[in-house]
């Protein structure tokens, strides 16, 4: 890295101690501007990039909740206001035992420059708890919800800061975090969230919106090769809403998904999975992948090493950080992968991407191929704001066009900085100047 980056990289590192996942996301894309300061070095002027790697507002509170037995307990709460350049702050909540401070920066830093790729005007946060979902009762979900809605409601608001959901944080969740909001408010105020239930202000397209995004992307990808996904081969990872709707949009296209997978392994389904049976088991009765193998003749469950073991044309990483690394993107490679596109945040460790890179496969990170699903969300925002609904074929349209626009834009600074199909600088490079940009007409705030 030139020296005035490793500079603020250092600098991160020293004020952000043992925040791994946070460290990794502000290399990845620090190490990918060399070019674009070398072109424009008056990104580096009155320490831009120093205040784009610094949260705008760091927010931790306790979130105390009864369990069905009587039981206290507390919860650490979490908000990161990160960058309102573009707009107010969106991003995702993520109810998972692994949330910390350092989680929810990396996720927040990545958020900048993913909705920055949308052209929505949206800025970049994230949030979450140290909550597991799983295992509990309703009534004991929603009390937690409505705790942290508690604490979380005096810092959003639609010009403010609008959270949608993550990993642990689906329909359900956001229905009790509205209905506190809206208590505690007094006011029918639907554009505070997003991935809201149709009936009170949720957008068609929304559930679906980053599976099919990653799918479109890895589709555009191809198409400057000459090629499609039509009987292709393609693993996903992850079993939630991102990886049925990878596996719905590839089926669509003419792939065949074979893998999925959740905590207790992953599934092989050489024939094809069955969606519908995937979805009863997942969306309707909330179980796990083994019931999947239960009910259909052909499919395995294997509870040792990940889906990338199985050879495929294609890799739709869809559960969570890191959770694809070196040695996988070896043994993906030697199968015949040749294209990759992250469905989740950061997914592949730094040392799969080299292993990507380095072998000239089309590669996407998931700033760019994930990004429909912010895409969507601020398409309800619109809604909201407008008091209107859009039917499916209109917000799937409109997301189409998003993910091709994400697509040319990463193609374009590719090749304006020197590194034509580098995926990665081409997603940095877009979405920083487009941040930075506006940071310098705003002033030093």
């Amino acid at each position: 890295m030139q020296d005035v980056v490793e500079k603020v990289y250092e600098q991160v590192v020293a004020r952000n101690r043992g925040e791994a996942e946070f460290h990794q996301a502000v290399r990845e894309v620090l190490e990918s501007l060399d070019p674009v300061i070398a072109k424009h070095p008056h990104y580096a002027d009155n320490a831009l990039l120093e205040r784009i790697v610094e949260p705008e507002r760091q927010i931790i509170f306790r979130v105390p909740w009864v369990d069905d037995a009587g039981t206290v307990h507390v919860n650490r709460g979490f908000r990161i206001e990160f960058n309102s350049a573009l707009g107010p702050y969106k991003g995702g909540l993520r109810f998972h035992p692994s949330v910390n401070a350092g989680i929810i920066k990396f996720l927040g830093f990545e958020q900048i420059f993913k909705n920055a790729l949308t052209n929505q005007g949206i800025g970049g946060g994230k949030g979450g708890a140290d909550f597991d979902p799983h295992g509990r009762s309703e009534g004991e979900i929603m009390r937690f919800c409505q705790s942290f809605m508690t604490e979380l409601a005096r810092h959003i608001g639609p010009a403010t800061d609008v959270p949608a959901g993550d990993i642990g944080v689906g329909g359900r969740e956001i229905g009790y975090l509205f209905g506190q909001y809206k208590r505690l408010r007094n006011a029918y105020d639907a554009g505070v969230l997003t991935g809201k239930g149709l009936a009170w202000g949720g957008s068609l397209a929304r559930t679906e919106a980053t599976g099919y995004g990653t799918v479109l992307f890895a589709a555009s990808m191809l198409a400057t090769k000459g090629q499609s996904l039509e009987g292709k081969k393609v693993a996903v990872s992850g079993a939630g809403n991102v990886a049925i709707y990878a596996i719905e949009k590839a089926q669509q296209l003419g792939a065949v998904p074979i893998t999925f997978s959740d905590s207790s392994g992953y599934v092989v389904d050489e024939a094809g999975v069955d969606l519908d049976l995937l979805k009863q088991v997942k969306e309707v009765e909330r179980g796990r992948v083994k019931d999947y193998v239960e009910r259909r003749p052909g499919a395995r469950l294997v509870t040792k090493g990940r889906p990338w073991d199985v050879p495929v044309d294609v890799a739709l990483p869809c559960a969570t950080q890191n959770e694809l690394d070196g040695d996988n993107a070896a043994t993906l490679l030697r199968g015949g992968c040749a294209v990759v596109a992250e469905g989740a945040n950061m997914p592949s460790t730094p040392e799969a991407v080299e292993a990507f890179q380095s072998a000239g496969i089309l590669y996407a990170p998931g700033k760019a191929s994930n990004a429909g699903g912010v895409a969507t969300s601020a398409l309800e925002m619109e809604q909201n704001a407008g008091r209107t609904r859009w039917d499916f074929a209109t917000a799937d349209a409109k997301l189409t066009a998003i993910m091709a626009d994400i697509h040319d834009s990463c193609v374009a600074a590719a090749e304006e900085y020197g590194r034509p199909g580098d995926y990665v600088l081409g997603a940095n490079a877009a979405g920083f100047t487009r941040v930075a940009d506006v940071m310098i007409a705003h002033g030093i705030v």
